[in-house]
This record gives structure tokens, C-alpha cells and sequence, in this order.
């Protein structure tokens, strides 16, 4: 190595013992005063930054670098949700979303053309980003508090969805006010809408038919590290696509997330991805408190914060009364509220492109950009001001602790919904002990209520099931309802867990010859047995011998059987239809008493 490879080398190494050193510090002190690391890495980040101690430069570079994080957050919640939740969620989406942004961009427009001596293009391109919140800060925040699923959490995941997809008109408009000459060649606004539904669909193609085949082939080799390199290129590679053309990196792997939500092997990429998005994101907001411009800040103090009150004032009312429009609670409209009310990390983005486009001074880029980093180290002190008031509107709501907590137990029931009820109970009449997982937190709340413990978790990741103690238990029962639930999604559940009992609930016959490719799996349909009970109750009712009416449930069971291994083996639902009663070809016959 010469000598320049070798100074490079170390300048790299101290400027990372510096980073990582400020943010452990910074992170540790916040924790433990309760405020949360998010508002640490911001502290550390001025702290060190070139308005601070000037120990570290190019906080530009490290924000486009450390920008990474986010994109690996948005995959892993596109991991999360399914094509047909997301279908569920099209009207927050694509109605929600967009009266967030449009409402509170601007009335922040409105309140900065009156106030300060600006043109209304500049007032517009300044006030429109301050609709947008922080996908880096929130989402991480309902995920580390197990709310992404609630009710306020769905809905603050669809306006930052939005958010997300809303850059791209954001841009248009910031592009159609430009006082700069047009690039050459450059797409309109038009254009690009087309290019990144065109990217969209090609990602979903390249994810059935690329993507998942590939996921299997490397399944096949059973080595850990092709999981991390495969989930980092389908990760880079869609972020790399919709970047190319001007669309937001993260949209793009969101959508791969979204692609391999239904994949056997979602739960090792999870797994494997996380721990690179949760370094990165600390990057990220170190940055951000980096690039705050202190100059600004002293020159016009009251200037500066009254701006950052005006915007969480603003943001907080809007959403408010959209939540409650859209049909949240009063408790749940300003938690999701008070979550939202800071501006976003795509707000630096906007605010560089309107100076580009010369519709604003480099000193206004700087004044609001100050503006959205102070609005964002509000966020954790609202949370704890959202807890308060949530508390005098309802019951405080029950810790969601992890299974890692519990007592190491025989049998692991991931589900604690009517079915899981009552299996947990069987168990516990029998002296075994059980630990429960459920990831609803209404669920768990309404247990608590009945004095059972109940953790908190998606029970068919590995990672959770090791931390549950499954490795030491004769049994997992699963009783979650979840239709998409097959052989291959519990594959990895088997192959970890090889002695390892596994009970699986299944909605219906189709789901049931999903769950028949791996033979291991004791399967039961929910409303067979209840079913068989009813009609032999009906039987006995209507004068049916004792006996011949064991014999006829019976013989409908072995003939159930049957039907159900020819549909198996055929992988059609009209196979096997002479093993039915009443059928066409069938034979009705009973055999007459003994």
C-alpha cells in the first residue's frame, strides 16, 4: 500500500472511531434520560459536525451514503406487507396520503408567503416539503414499540408511503417554476410518472420470475452469507432503477420488500438485513445534525424556532382532524399526529433542487433545512406528551414484551386469538407449560385484561422463535389466522427446529394442501371438527342410533381423508370427488349395524 492509500486508510478509521464513538456516547445519555436515540444522534452529529467541534467534514457525503438506511428500512417493511394488505390499504393510501401533504404543504405556504419576503414560487417550493415527516424517524418508532399494525400505526405507514411516491410531483412542480435553463434532454414530469409506474411493474415481473427462483436456488445451497447478498442486490438493484430516474430510492425497495413479502425466505432476509439498516439509520441523523447550519440558527433564533413551532402546530391540527375524519379515536388521531408533525429527510432534497432551480437562496436552503432538523428532535419529547394524553383517554396499554422474557416452556403457541384460546388451555389442563406469542397488541391487551401473559412478536420468524426458547420445546403450535401460511413458509421453521414438533392451523381445504408438502406438519382445518361435531349432535337429536351415528362420522372422516390426498396429489380441488357423499359418482352407502 503507498503512502496516500495508507493516509486514506487512516483518515477513514478516525473519522469512523469518532462517529460511532459520539453516537455511542450521545446515545447512551439519551436513552437513559428516556428522550430516545434519534434526538442523540442529532446532538452527537452538531456536536461534532463543522458548526461544532469540527472533528468530522463532508456531512453531505456521509447523509447520501448513510440515505442507504432508509432504503433498507422501506424493504423491510415492504417485507412485512402483502399485495392483498396493501390492497386493503389503497384508501389511505391514495386518499389519506395525499390530503396530508397537499393540507399541510400548504398551509405552511400560505403562512411563509405572509410572513416572510418571499415570492409566492418560492413560498410554494419552501412550504409543500414541510408537509412530509420523516420515514427514517417514524417507522423505526413504531416497529421498536410493536404499533405498526394498529390502527394509527397502518394509517401513519400509509401517508409516509405516499410521502414517498409524492416526490416525484413534489419535483415537477419545484422543475415547471425553475428559473434555470431547462438540462437538455431532460423527461417531464409526465414522462417520469410513466417511467417509474414502467420501473414498478418491471420490479414486480423481476420479482416472480427472477428474484424468487433465485431465492430457491440459493435456499438450496444452504449458505448464510448468499441470503445477505442476495437481499443487498435485490435491495440495491430496484433502489439503483427508480433512482436512475429520478424517483425515490426507497420507493424502489419498498417495492422489492413488497415482491418477497410472500416469500418462504423473507424472515432470514429480515433477519440478515436488519442489523445493516439499524447502523446505517444512526448514520443518517448523525448527518442530519452535521449539516445543522449553527450560523443560521444564531442569527435569527426566534425566527428559526418559531417556523419549527409553526410547523409541528400546523401539521399536528391537520392530521388530527383527517384522523378523526378517517374514523381514528381522539387518543389514536393525536398520537398518529404528534408522530407525524416534523418535517422530512426528503425536505433537504427539495430545498437543494428549488436553489438549483434558483427559485431560493442558498441562506433560505439553510434556514429551512435548520427548520426541519429542530422540528425533528421535537418528535421524541411529543411522544411522550402523546403517551400522557393517550393515558387519561384509555387504559394504559399493556408492555408488549418480547418472548425472550419468558420461562423456557414445553410447548410455544403463536396465536392467542379464539382458536389459540382455547389450545392453550388443553395444554395448560394437561400440566404443560406454554408460552404464548401474538403480534396484535389489541389482542394482548385483551388477555391481559383475563390475567395471561401473553408476548409480543411475529411467531414465524426464526430469529423470535429461537429467543422463545423453541429450540428447547416439544411443541409449536401455530393458530395464527394467516391464509398465505404453507409448507414452504414453515420450511425454514423445520429446518432449524428438526425436533421440533410443528401444529398448524389451517383456514380451509386449499390452505390445508398447501400446509400437505412438508408430511411432518399436524394439520387441522378450524371448522372441521366443530362441523363433525354439530352434525353428530344433529344426528343423535333426530333419533340416529348412538352407534350408527359414530359410524357414519366415521366413514365421512376416512372418506374426507381420501378426498383430501387425491386433491394433494392431483393439486386440483375436483379431484376425488367420488370420496364425497351426495356426489354425482359417489357411493352413499353405509354399512347396516353389526
Amino acid at each position: 500500500m503507498d503512502h496516500s492509500g495508507a493516509h486514506v486508510l487512516t483518515d477513514v478509521l478516525f473519522g469512523g472511531s469518532i462517529l460511532l464513538g459520539a453516537a455511542l456516547l450521545s446515545v447512551l445519555i439519551f436513552r437513559r434520560l428516556g428522550l430516545g436515540a434519534v434526538l442523540g444522534y442529532l446532538v452527537a452529529g452538531i456536536i461534532i459536525g463543522p458548526d461544532g467541534l469540527g472533528l468530522i467534514g463532508e456531512a453531505e457525503t456521509i447523509l447520501s451514503f448513510a440515505e442507504i438506511g432508509i432504503i433498507l428500512l422501506l424493504f423491510l417493511v415492504g417485507l412485512e406487507l402483502s399485495p392483498s394488505r396493501l390492497w386493503l390499504m389503497r384508501r389511505d393510501i391514495l386518499l389519506f396520503g395525499p390530503l396530508q401533504v397537499a393540507l399541510c404543504g400548504l398551509v405552511m405556504f400560505a403562512i411563509i408567503f405572509a410572513i416572510m419576503p418571499f415570492s409566492w414560487e418560492a413560498a410554494l417550493v419552501l412550504g409543500l416539503p414541510l408537509g412530509l415527516s420523516s420515514t427514517a424517524q417514524v417507522l423505526p418508532l413504531l416497529q421498536s414499540r410493536g404499533r405498526l399494525k394498529t390502527d394509527y400505526g397502518e394509517k401513519s405507514f400509509s401517508i409516509l408511503l405516499f410521502q414517498d411516491l409524492s416526490i416525484v410531483p413534489l419535483l415537477t412542480i419545484v422543475a415547471a417554476l425553475s428559473r434555470a435553463p431547462a438540462p437538455e434532454g431532460a423527461p417531464s414530469g409526465w414522462t417520469l410518472a410513466l417511467y417509474a409506474l414502467l420501473a414498478v411493474v418491471g420490479l414486480i415481473l423481476a420479482g416472480r420470475y427472477l428474484l424468487s427462483p433465485l431465492l430457491k436456488l440459493v435456499g438450496k445451497v444452504s449458505e448464510r452469507e448468499l441470503f445477505i447478498v442476495t437481499g443487498l442486490f435485490a435491495v440495491c438493484a430496484s433502489a439503483a432503477l427508480m433512482q436512475s430516474i429520478g424517483v425515490s430510492a426507497a420507493l424502489g425497495a419498498f417495492v422489492a420488500g413488497v415482491m418477497l413479502a410472500e416469500s418462504p425466505y423473507r424472515h432470514e432476509l429480515e433477519a440478515d438485513i436488519d442489523p445493516f439498516r439499524s447502523i446505517l439509520l444512526g448514520l443518517f441523523f448523525l448527518a442530519v445534525g452535521m449539516m445543522l447550519d449553527l450560523d443560521v440558527i444564531a442569527q435569527q433564533p426566534m425566527l428559526v424556532v418559531a417556523l419549527a413551532a409553526a410547523l409541528v402546530i400546523v401539521k399536528t391540527g391537520v392530521i388530527f382532524a383527517l384522523g378523526r375524519f378517517f374514523g381514528l379515536s381522539n387518543s389514536a388521531a393525536i398520537i398518529m399526529a404528534l408522530l407525524l408533525s416534523q418535517g422530512g429527510e426528503f425536505g433537504f432534497v427539495l430545498f437543494t433542487a428549488a436553489q438549483s432551480a434558483l427559485l431560493i437562496q442558498p441562506e433560505a436552503a439553510s434556514l429551512f433545512g435548520a427548520v426541519v432538523t429542530l422540528s425533528m428532535a421535537t418528535t421524541p419529547f411529543l411522544m411522550i406528551l402523546a403517551g400522557k394524553l393517550a393515558e387519561r383517554k384509555q387504559k394504559s396499554e399493556v408492555a408488549l414484551d418480547d418472548p425472550e422474557l419468558a420461562e423456557r416452556a414445553n410447548v410455544i403457541i403463536v396465536g392467542h386469538g379464539r382458536f389459540g384460546q382455547n389450545v392453550s388451555q388443553i395444554m395448560q389442563a394437561s400440566g404443560r407449560s406454554v408460552t404464548l406469542i401474538d403480534q396484535k397488541p389489541e389482542q394482548i391487551d385483551v388477555a391481559q385484561e383475563f390475567g395471561r401473559k401473553v408476548f409480543y412478536g411475529d411467531g414465524t420468524r426464526i430469529d423470535l422463535l429461537q429467543r422463545a426458547g423453541a429450540a428447547e420445546a416439544c411443541a409449536i403450535l401455530f393458530c395464527i389466522d394467516d391464509r398465505d401460511l404453507d409448507a414452504e413458509a414453515l420450511m425454514p421453521v423445520r429446518e432449524t427446529f428438526p425436533n421440533t414438533n410443528l401444529f398448524v392451523r389451517a383456514y380451509d381445504r386449499r390452505q390445508a394442501m398447501e400446509l400437505m408438502g412438508d408430511a411432518s406438519l399436524k394439520i387441522t382445518r378450524e371448522v372441521f371438527e366443530s362441523s363433525v361435531t354439530m352434525a353428530e349432535q344433529a344426528l343423535l337429536a333426530l333419533g340416529e342410533q348412538k352407534g350408527r351415528a359414530s359410524r357414519v362420522v366415521s366413514e365421512f372422516r376416512r372418506r374426507d381423508q381420501a378426498r383430501l390426498d387425491a386433491q394433494f396429489e392431483a393439486g386440483d380441488l375436483h379431484a376425488g370427488s367420488r370420496h364425497s357423499f351426495g356426489g354425482v359418482d359417489s357411493d352413499d352407502t353405509i354399512l347396516d349395524d353389526a
